[in-house]
């Protein structure tokens, strides 16, 4: 295979919803290119990208298959992401390294909550964008309705370039270059036409229409227009180049991709016309300077995906942002600062593997084995700073406690859970020493399923998930006091201790009562944000705090990690010692410490305790329609809401929300909105819980305490 230089390269992203035909769209261009004889179906599992099993499984694309072909001189890498929301973390990796996003929209059902969140990602990352409605030959598609709903979801930007013929037909009316284009059956050629009588007038008002959406995002283009009243196709092709570059314009092509219609002529638009890595602007970078594709640079490459193959190895996928990189070359990763010996290069077809000698900049490939090297990483030549600006993946939406199904393999899930992470950052690993429980959160209910498989088949370990503990904390609301002497005679040396102790919240700086003379002050940062705060006020050597102040304050934090309310971690309270006594001989620091702990149980209980639960803030991104069924059901949720506002077509609302109430929220909002409505949360704070709500958390603490 040769290789191709950033002005000879293409790198497209097919995105949209599940189920808008993208894997069929890029099995139709590797047959044109003839990469492939015979095009594959979804349906009979047989396409080039959807070949792990649990895709065909499922019928559907789960992972982002990386393809590429060669065609008319130039080298087209394609990405077939995803559509489901659940495997968005793929999606947005592909957008980070692509330079034009084809969003497939369904020409019957439209567009779909997959395309709307794929939009805003690539809006974020300035990817060049255009549109390829899919499906119009099928006889319930409507153009002029997808039309009219791409402009009013993503602005007056979408410029038509081709219409459909009709339903039945395979010709498309390609008003860019004003010809009629008919796409024999089987053939990987179209025929290019004169435009039939009927269709001129539409055909001619179409092409009117592009001219001027063209020449009105470019100043000499504009000066031409008035000067000729038209462009030329070259002018026209150009303006719209420069437009895509901009983002101010996104042209609009047609296609049936089952039945090969329309595949070729966008083919050779994204050859023609789509942006060309050379003139793509930098990529961001967490350190050193600005880079261009140039090939004859110091190497410098982004991994952006990792994923392991069974007999293969971890396949890690890269775009080269500057220099060439070739098999056998030492490079730097620029987090860990080890060198990586590159093993043989590739560029993929799927699980097809054609090997290369080096990828130069602008470029696509993939390597095998690295030995600590993964998603987010940049490599670049030893004793250079270069750094690419890693990805930022979504916070998880779906989170599930995970237990092995077999006792004593528990590493191995360890092991496991944290290859996946390394592989889809996306996957968020969480280990909760508090409440014992590991956790595993993702983008939905599909995103872990696939996990579990993946666990099981990869790492042998078998998992079961389970509803998560909260994390509810403990604190007091009022100052209270109490006093706890430890006496213990058993012949020989006993234990003594006598501790008067002074709990209240902590809020302010300490006002001591008048009883009360502060000498020393201890801060100890729990692992959750809060404070706990020790104060030494003994006076007159009642107790001698140099030899027992560390035994009384590690007997009040053992007790601080297991609340006396309800078994939580108890934070944000301030502990003063300030009275007790001690004896000669059998005072030591276990006696001092048994007391101490005694003595905070009853103060803690004295101060009107309550629980603290964890509230995340939400924001819930709806179609109008389902506005009233979804603020009914975060009502129940006890949600606080903190605003509204529109998005484009749809109404974005935040709230805050209790983490107890959000278990399987994203598939009950799925279900509410017609799997149209997506979520997105953090944590916000920890808030005491409303009276009620705490009396069954303590209950169902005691029930547990006794079943134990």
């Amino acid at each position: 295979m040769k290789v191709y230089d950033a002005d000879h390269t293409r790198n497209i992203a097919l995105v949209g919803h599940s189920g808008s035909g993208k894997t069929t769209i890029a099995e139709a261009m590797l047959f044109n290119a003839g990469v492939i004889n015979r095009m594959g179906t979804v349906e009979e599992g047989n396409t080039v990208s959807d070949y792990h099993k649990s895709e065909q499984d499922r019928q559907m694309s789960i992972f982002t298959s990386i393809l590429h072909t060669e065609w008319q001189e130039h080298k087209i890498n394609i990405f077939d992401t995803p559509g489901y929301l659940d495997f968005t973390g793929e999606v947005i990796a592909a957008l980070k390294v692509v330079d034009t996003a084809v969003f497939v929209i369904d020409g019957v059902t439209g567009v779909q909550v997959g395309t709307e969140a794929a939009w805003q990602f690539a809006k974020d990352f300035q990817t060049p964008s255009m549109f390829l409605i899919n499906a119009l030959d099928k006889e319930e598609s409507s153009f002029e309705a997808r039309i009219a709903e791409i402009q009013e979801r993503f602005g007056r930007g979408a410029a038509v370039v081709q219409v459909a013929a009709g339903q039945g037909t395979r010709s498309i009316i390609d008003v860019l270059l004003m010809k009629y284009i008919t796409f024999p059956v089987g053939s990987r050629e179209m025929v290019v036409q004169d435009i039939p009588e009927k269709f001129k007038e539409r055909a001619e008002k179409l092409h009117n229409e592009l001219i001027e959406s063209i020449a009105e995002n470019d100043e000499g283009l504009m000066e031409l227009y008035f000067e000729e009243g038209t462009l030329t196709e070259d002018q026209m092709r150009e303006g719209l180049h420069k437009s895509m570059l901009k983002r101010e314009l996104f042209p609009v092509f047609v296609c049936s991709g089952k039945h090969n219609i329309g595949i070729t002529r966008f083919m050779q638009f994204v050859d023609k016309t789509c942006p060309r890595p050379s003139e793509m602007p930098p990529p961001p970078m967490a350190s050193g300077n600005p880079i261009m594709p140039e090939s004859n640079g110091v190497p410098v490459a982004f991994i952006f995906r990792t994923m392991a193959e069974e007999h293969v190895g971890e396949y890690s996928f890269f775009r080269v942002y500057h220099g060439t990189i070739e098999t056998g070359m030492d490079l730097e990763n620029a987090q860990t600062r080890e060198l990586e010996r590159l093993g043989q290069i590739y560029s993929l077809n799927g699980k097809q593997r054609d090997t290369v000698q080096k990828i130069v900049a602008g470029d696509i490939g993939a390597v095998v084995k690295l030995r600590n090297t993964h998603t987010n990483n940049t490599l670049r030549a030893k004793g250079t700073d270069y750094e690419i600006q890693p990805i930022s993946f979504p916070n998880p939406r779906f989170v599930e406690s995970v237990v092995t199904l077999k006792q004593g393999e528990e590493d191995k899930l360890a092991q496991g859970i944290h290859r996946l992470h390394e592989e889809d950052p996306s996957l968020v690993v969480i280990h909760d020493a508090d409440l014992r429980q590991t956790l595993l959160g993702g983008q939905g209910n599909m995103h872990l399923d696939v996990a579990k498989e993946r666990l099981l088949n990869q790492f042998k370990v078998a998992i079961q998930f389970k509803k998560p503990k909260v994390g509810y904390r403990e604190t007091v609301t009022v100052q209270a006091r109490a006093q706890y002497r430890h006496k213990k005679q058993t012949g020989g040396a006993g234990q003594f201790a006598d501790i008067s102790m002074l709990v209240e919240p902590l809020m302010g700086e300490f006002i001591p009562p008048a009883d009360i003379q502060p000498r020393n002050v201890a801060v100890i940062e729990t692992a959750w944000g809060s404070k706990i705060e020790f104060i030494d006020a003994i006076v007159g050597g009642v107790i001698d705090m140099r030899r027992f102040f560390g035994a009384i304050q590690k007997g009040v934090s053992e007790r601080l990690q297991t609340g006396p309310l309800a078994g939580y971690p108890v934070g944000d309270v301030r502990v003063v010692i300030h009275y007790g006594g001690m004896h000669a001989v059998d005072s030591n620091e276990n006696a001092f410490k048994t007391a101490a702990k005694m003595c905070f149980i009853q103060a803690f209980n004295a101060a009107k305790p309550v629980l603290l639960e964890p509230i995340h803030e939400v924001t819930v991104t709806i179609p109008d329609l389902f506005m009233g069924d979804v603020m009914g059901d975060l009502n129940t949720r006890r949600a606080r809401i903190l605003g509204m506002e529109s998005v484009g077509a749809l109404q974005a609302i935040t709230a805050l929300i209790p983490q107890s109430e959000l278990y399987h929220y994203s598939t009950d909002l799925r279900s509410i909105t017609q799997g149209r409505g997506i979520h997105k949360e953090q944590f916000h704070s920890y808030e005491n819980m409303p009276r009620n709500e705490q009396e069954k958390v303590i209950a169902s603490a005691e029930k547990i305490k006794d079943e134990e």
